[in-house]
């Protein structure tokens, strides 16, 4: 028998992959076997400092991002005014564009502040504002979406959340602007000097997954407490998105075009504006979908600090145990969601569509047909409001509401389903939360930094190894060790949980195309839904606790689970597909060894976002009671510890950053194996 024919089919395929996998076992137990010996050797009052990193040792990072920021605040100062000056200005700028988008969609314009108001126009009338949102669809993408739009906000209208939907639009149509604005130039800034790009990735990955409640309290400190400082809280989240997208897009543009506007003398500028930036304008308006998106996540957040509207309605329906009307105001989030994100990809379309212009002489009404009866409906909803003030709100004869039948729907599953639901509870808790949270808690620091530290190293090298290694060893030099524990075994439970139901789910839609297509539509109203409405029914379902968390963790994180699957599954080439057949391989062997191979890359990717997804509800579940980085930050909210926030909320961005790395490499690798 040849060597070839003794050696198992895995080692043929894959030659070195079982010798390298045996270094890195030697490796790991070598270690541990010395790590042990020496903990044993040295005295537990010695060695006990690998698995409990000395308090004496800890960095006091929060004590001094405290005194700096109170640094910033009380004596900062750039000469002719300080840095409080500074921010209240930009907070001043602010609220000029907010009061007048408020005064236009809600308050009316008004004389006099506080209750000693008068109000002297009207808003818009809520049938102006429905129809001219409506005839935007119909510019951007004919009937179907000016039909879609009416519905969205019909529905608005029709549940009561008029009034509060409109305070929520006022702060969206001020933050997307400065977030797509803030944005683009910084991509663009990026694109030019490659040290701007060095300068600014790390800085947006910590945009990205630092909890937002762990900088609410520099906001208020700087901005005060007030819809402006939401704002600012919201362009923050919203605009790390619309910067990434912005240096792949300019990134993108063909290397013809660019060679191009250098022929024709093109300066800098003009290369910018005239050449780069229109090229770039799918990928660009993509990013202002995500801007508006995740400004629409943030409303609830924002509701914390003074933004009022629909995410103040939810935060206090959560707060009083009112599922009903949460849900309906966490629906009126999806509706508005639903019409901009439709909206916003029907103007991406056209965006990218060459503009048809008719010659001949014709007057700015024909040159302008939409725009000038987008102001002719303005004009008039302000005339009949005024004449008619009843026109300017719902009236509440013509509203309808669902809320006495969500509570009625909990309240029947509590009485007929309350023993099967504890006894559900208890079993997951006693057999496997406990137990998982005990064994990652029990866990030495040391060989957990040790062992992220192999791993980037055998994924993708030394660079790698040195980020998860002193990433994950500032978590526990800052004190959060033990809380980050207990963050990664809720993370990592409704992770598996997740990708459990989803994935699954996904295979199941990927080739049934009806399917996918309901499947979609529940997806996006998963994504859209604000994260607070999933905390509700587990609560008044399962009480407040870890369990009542992993629930409501996984129900938000499974989405991505299910459409990074199905992606992955419906982009395997057709032709290997039948390529197996051919062979003879039945139904399971073409899904296990041609398609879910094939689709490994967009799997990994598809575990890589619902991570993030968890870890962002995480922060959310501190609400009920969980004793994680979450808790921590919140803590930290209530009390004003702008140092404690943040040293939390970064430990919870370590996390983070090293699962995204690791993931992405695990992803190369195995792209890399493939082609």
């Amino acid at each position: 028998m040849s060597t070839l024919t003794a050696q198992p089919f895995d080692d043929v395929a894959h030659p070195g992959r079982a010798p390298s996998r045996k270094r890195l076992v030697d490796f790991v137990l070598t270690l541990t076997t010395i790590a042990v010996l020496m903990a044993w050797w040295l005295g537990p009052s010695i060695g006990k400092w690998a698995f409990d990193y000395p308090r004496a040792w800890q960095i006091p990072v929060a004590r001094h991002i405290s005194q700096w920021m109170k640094w910033l605040v009380n004596e900062a100062t750039f000469g002719l005014f300080s840095f409080t000056d500074l921010t209240r200005f930009i907070a001043d700028l602010i609220d000029i564009p907010y009061t007048f988008a408020l005064s236009l969609l809600s308050t009316g314009f008004l004389s006099g502040q506080g209750s000693a108001a008068v109000q002297i126009v009207p808003p818009i009338s809520f049938l102006g504002v429905i129809v001219l949102v409506g005839l935007m669809g119909y510019y951007a993408g004919g009937r179907r979406l000016a039909a879609l739009v009416v519905v969205c906000f019909g529905f608005l209208a029709a549940f009561g959340q008029w009034s509060s939907a409109m305070i929520t639009l006022a702060s969206i149509l001020v933050a997307v602007p400065i977030g797509v604005v803030f944005g683009l130039l910084l991509g663009l800034a990026g694109y030019r000097w490659a040290w701007v790009d060095r300068a600014i990735t790390p800085l947006l990955d910590l945009m990205q997954t630092i909890p937002i409640f762990a900088y609410l309290v520099p906001i208020l400190f700087f901005f005060g407490f007030g819809p402006t400082a939401a704002i600012v809280g919201t362009v923050i989240y919203a605009m790390p998105p619309m910067v990434r997208i912005t240096l792949l897009g300019l990134r993108a543009v063909p290397s013809e075009i660019r060679d191009l506007g250098h022929m024709v003398g093109c300066t800098p500028r003009q290369m910018t504006w005239k050449i780069m930036v229109p090229s770039a304008a799918d990928a660009l308006m993509v990013g202002v979908n995500q801007v508006i998106m995740l400004s629409l996540n943030m409303v609830i957040i924002a509701s914390m600090i003074g933004a009022g509207g629909l995410g103040f309605d939810v935060l206090a329906a959560l707060r009083r145990l009112d599922i009903g009307a949460g849900f309906e105001a966490g629906f009126a989030i999806v509706a508005l969601a639903v019409a901009l994100d439709r909206l916003s990809q029907a103007f991406a379309r056209k965006a990218g569509t060459p503009a048809v212009t008719a010659t001949g002489e014709r007057n700015l009404v024909q040159r302008h047909p939409y725009l000038s009866a987008a102001l002719a409906v303005i004009v008039l909803s302000l005339v009949a409001s005024m004449l008619s003030p009843a026109l300017a709100t719902v009236p509440d004869a013509l509203t309808l509401s669902t809320g006495t039948f969500w509570n009625e729907v909990v309240k029947w599953i509590n009485i007929n389903f309350f023993d099967a639901l504890e006894a559900l509870r208890t079993t997951l808790l006693l057999h496997l939360l406990i137990p998982i949270k005990r064994f990652l808690a029990e866990l030495p620091w040391l060989g957990v930094v040790a062992l992220l530290a192999i791993a980037g190293y055998r994924l993708a090298g030394l660079r790698l190894a040195l980020l998860t290694a002193t990433l994950s060893f500032l978590i526990a030099a800052t004190g959060q060790w033990e809380k980050a524990m207990v963050t990664v075994y809720l993370c990592g439970i409704a992770v598996i949980i997740a990708s459990l139901i989803g994935i699954p789910i996904g295979i199941l839609a990927a080739e049934r195309e009806r399917l996918w297509r309901w499947l979609q539509v529940v997806i996006d109203t998963l994504q859209t839904l604000p994260s607070f409405v999933y905390l509700m029914p587990a609560v008044m379902l399962f009480r407040v606790g870890d369990f009542t968390a992993l629930i409501a963790i996984v129900a938000y994180a499974v989405a991505p689970a299910i459409r990074y699957t199905a992606l992955g599954i419906q982009r395997v080439d057709p032709k290997v597909v039948e390529a197996g057949r051919a062979m003879g391989c039945t139904p399971f062997q073409i899904l296990t060894k041609i398609k879910l191979k094939l689709a490994l890359p967009e799997l990994m990717l598809g575990l890589n976002q619902t991570i993030m997804f968890a870890l962002s509800m995480l922060v959310i579940t501190a609400l009920v009671g969980t004793r994680d980085l979450g808790q921590e930050v919140y803590i930290a909210l209530t009390k004003a510890d702008i140092g404690r926030g943040i040293v939390a909320g970064l430990a919870v961005a370590f996390i983070a950053i090293i699962a995204d790395r690791l993931i992405s490499a695990g992803a190369t690798r195995l792209r890399e194996r493939m082609e």
